[in-house]
């Protein structure tokens, strides 16, 4: 994934209470690769769970789901956009351990990553547009890595210091 000439945003509580991520909308194209997602991701009142996402050149190219993979493989079929990543963050509220099923709470847990589908935040740099913007919440505090531009960023839940 590539964040060249893309800003990140740290929330520090002055929009949202708790708070407590950096996000940006990666380049469009960039993303290529796999994700599984430790926890279930809610959309329009619907739980998926067990999601893995396949990307090529940013578009996710397959997709699958252990519960209401049918309304995630619909969902996904919204619009041009829906199938690209617009918001890419990391949480940083280590005080938030636990999956509530509170989006505003989930994506802000200390030591995970979410993206979101859809899309994006235009103060980022982000370009993407989609009707949906859908938020996906994996845990990395056990052994996830997450690389930018070619470098490790983040390991075992912790940003990594060059």
């Amino acid at each position: 994934m590539s964040v060249k000439g893309r800003s990140f945003i740290n929330c520090d509580c002055h929009v949202n209470v708790p708070d407590g991520e950096v996000f940006t909308g990666p380049v469009e194209d960039s993303l290529e690769g796999h994700v599984y997602y430790s926890y279930p991701a809610i959309h329009s009142g619907r739980e998926v769970s067990g999601i893995r996402l396949w990307f090529e050149k940013g578009k996710v190219v397959k997709a699958t789901a252990e519960k209401n993979e049918e309304f995630l493989l619909k969902t996904l079929e919204t619009d041009e956009g829906a199938r690209y990543v617009g918001e890419f963050a990391i949480g940083t509220n280590h005080g938030i351990t636990k999956f509530t099923r509170n989006i505003l709470f989930d994506e802000k847990i200390g030591g995970s990553f979410h993206m979101a589908l859809g899309s994006s935040y235009p103060e980022t740099g982000g370009r993407n547009q989609s009707a949906i913007h859908w938020d996906m919440i994996c845990d990395l505090r056990d052994g996830g890595e997450i690389w930018v531009d070619d470098v490790i960023l983040y390991k075992n839940g912790q940003f990594v210091v060059f």
